[in-house]
C-alpha cells in the first residue's frame, strides 16, 4: 500500500509485543514526530558524505527525500526505507578529484552506477536473488565491502588529518565516547555528534588561540587561516534553490565508481532481509524492487548534482527501537528533508566544515566501513584456509590500501579500489573455477558461492 494506512488500535499506544505495519499509521501528531526522528537518525551521514565527496550537502538532502519517496512508490510501499548518501562511492570519487576535480563528472559516474545498480535490480527480480550470491559470494563480498572503507585511509592521512591533527585527534576521541557510551538514540547519531563536537571546538580555537599555519584543502598549500570561515554562511541566502548543475561523462570515471555498486547490492539485500525479520514479512520477493528503487534514487538525485543513495541502517535502528515500520513515517521524513535543502544557508554552514574535523569522523567512518567487510565474512563462516578465498582477497585489500596505480593506456588507469575489486572478482571466479577442473568430481562438490554453502560456510 502506498497511501491510504489504516489507523493502528486508538493510533495513540502500542500494547506489549505489537508493531506497526508499514500499511498501518498511528495519529498524524505521531507520526510527524515519528518522522521527524528519522529524519535526524539520517542526517548526520547524509550530510557528512557529500562533505566528504565534494558534493553540494543542500542537493544531496534535498534528493534524499525525493530518492526516498521514488523508492517507496518502486517498493509500493512493502519496504520501508530511508535513502541517504551512500558512503561506497567516496574511494571513487576521491579517485576521481585526484584527476580532476569536475562535480560534473563525479554525478556523471555515478549516474551510471545507478543505471547499472537499477538494471541489477530488474535482473533479480526476475531471476530471483540466488543469481548474485553467485556471482558476489561472501567472500566476495566481504573483501569488496573492506577494501572500499581501508582504501581510504590515504585520504584520512593525506587530506583531512594534516589541516589540524589536534582538532582530528580530540574529534575522533569526542565521537568514540559518544558511540560506546551512549548505546540508544544518541550513540546511533554518535557521527554527527562527533562532527559538531568538533566544529565547536575548531571554532572556540580560532577564537581562543588564533589563525592556523597548516595543509589549506582549497588553496593545495600550507597557509595561515582560521580553521571555521563563516564567510559563506553570512552571504547565503535562507531561502532559494540549491546549486543543482548537470552531469558529465567520462570513462575513465565510471569504472573507478563501478565497484561500489557490489557494496550496495549486498547492503540493500542485508536492509532488506533485516526489515524483513523485524516485520515478520517476506520480502525475499521485493529484492529485486528494493534494488531498483536504490538505483533510480541514485540516477535521479545525480541527475542534478546530488550524491549517490542507499537504504539506511541508522533509520532501520530507529524502527527497530520503536516498533514503527509505517511507511508513512517516510514520507513525512522526506519531505522534511527537501524543505531543509530549500535553506542555502544551511549548506553554507555544513561546507564550512573544517578539515581537521573530517579528518576525525572520517577516519572512525572508514574504519566501520572496513570491518563490515569482516563482518560478512564471520557470519558466513569464510574459509580463509583455502587459498582460492586467501590469495585474490589479499592481493586485492593490498590494491586499494596502497593504492596501487596500474596504467593500462596513456589515458587510462585503474588504481586503489577499482583495481582492488576487478583481482577479488576475477580473481576469486578464476581460481575457483580451476580448482573446480582439478577436482575428480570435476567440482560436483564445489561450492556454488551461494550464501549458506560457501565453502567454508555451514551448511
Amino acid at each position: 500500500m502506498v497511501a491510504g494506512w489504516t489507523k493502528h488500535g486508538d493510533g495513540r499506544r502500542l500494547a506489549p509485543g505489537e508493531v506497526v505495519r508499514p500499511d498501518e499509521r498511528l495519529s498524524w501528531p505521531r507520526m510527524v514526530g515519528f518522522g521527524a526522528q528519522h529524519v535526524i537518525a539520517m542526517f548526520g551521514a547524509t550530510f557528512v558524505f557529500p562533505v566528504v565527496m565534494g558534493l553540494d550537502p543542500n542537493v544531496a538532502v534535498m534528493m534524499s527525500g525525493v530518492a526516498t519517496i521514488l523508492f517507496l512508490l518502486i517498493v509500493q510501499g512493502k519496504i520501508p526505507s530511508y535513502l541517504g548518501t551512500s558512503a561506497s562511492f567516496v574511494g571513487g570519487v576521491v579517485a576521481i578529484r585526484a584527476a580532476t576535480d569536475s562535480d560534473a563528472i563525479v554525478t556523471g559516474a555515478i549516474l551510471v552506477a545507478g543505471v547499472v545498480m537499477a538494471l541489477v535490480g530488474v535482473a533479480i527480480h526476475y531471476l530471483g536473488v540466488r543469481i548474485i550470491n553467485r556471482i558476489f559470494p561472501p567472500v566476495v563480498t566481504g573483501a569488496v565491502v573492506m577494501l572500499i572503507g581501508f582504501g581510504l585511509a590515504f585520504v584520512v592521512a593525506d587530506t583531512y588529518w594534516p589541516q589540524d591533527p589536534w582538532i582530528a585527534l580530540i574529534t575522533m576521541a569526542a565521537t568514540f565516547l559518544i558511540i560506546v557510551l551512549f548505546r540508544g538514540f544518541i550513540g546511533r547519531i554518535g557521527i554527527l555528534l562527533g562532527l559538531v563536537t568538533g566544529y565547536v571546538l575548531s571554532w572556540a580555537a580560532d577564537r581562543v588561540f588564533g589563525q592556523i599555519t597548516a595543509f589549506d584543502a582549497g588553496a593545495q598549500q600550507v597557509t595561515t587561516h582560521l580553521r571555521v570561515d563563516f564567510s559563506g554562511v553570512a552571504s547565503a541566502p535562507w531561502i532559494g534553490l540549491p546549486q543543482f548543475h548537470a552531469p558529465d561523462f567520462k570513462v575513465g570515471a565510471i569504472v573507478l565508481v563501478l565497484p561500489a555498486v557490489i557494496a550496495l547490492i549486498a547492503e540493500n539485500v542485508g536492509h532488506v532481509k533485516a526489515v524483513g525479520e523485524m516485520t515478520g514479512a517476506d520480502v525475499d520477493r521485493h529484492m529485486g524492487r528494493a534494488i531498483i528503487g536504490d538505483g533510480v534514487g541514485t540516477v535521479v538525485a545525480s541527475a542534478v548534482g546530488g550524491s549517490p543513495t542507499t537504504t539506511y541502517a541508522e533509520n532501520i535502528g530507529v524502527m527497530a527501537a520503536t516498533r514503527v515500520y509505517s511507511t508513512a513515517a517516510y514520507y513525512i521524513a522526506a519531505i522534511v528533508a527537501i524543505l531543509f535543502g530549500l535553506c542555502p544557508k544551511f549548506g553554507a554552514l555544513v561546507a564550512a566544515t573544517p578539515g581537521g574535523v573530517l579528518g576525525g569522523v572520517t577516519v572512525i567512518l572508514y574504519g566501520m566501513i572496513g570491518l563490515l567487510g569482516a563482518k560478512i565474512w564471520i557470519e558466513n563462516r569464510v574459509d580463509f584456509a583455502d587459498p582460492v578465498n586467501m590469495v585474490p582477497v589479499g592481493a586485492g585489500i593490498i590494491l586499494a590500501i596502497g593504492p596501487v596505480r596500474h596504467m593500462i593506456t596513456d589515458e587510462f588507469t585503474l588504481e586503489g579500489i577499482a583495481l582492488g575489486t576487478i583481482v577479488v572478482l576475477v580473481g576469486y571466479h578464476v581460481l575457483r573455477a580451476i580448482e573446480a577442473r582439478r577436482r575428480p568430481d570435476g567440482g560436483a562438490g564445489a561450492a556454488g558461492g551461494d550464501v549458506g554453502i560457501e565453502r567454508g560456510a555451514a551448511p
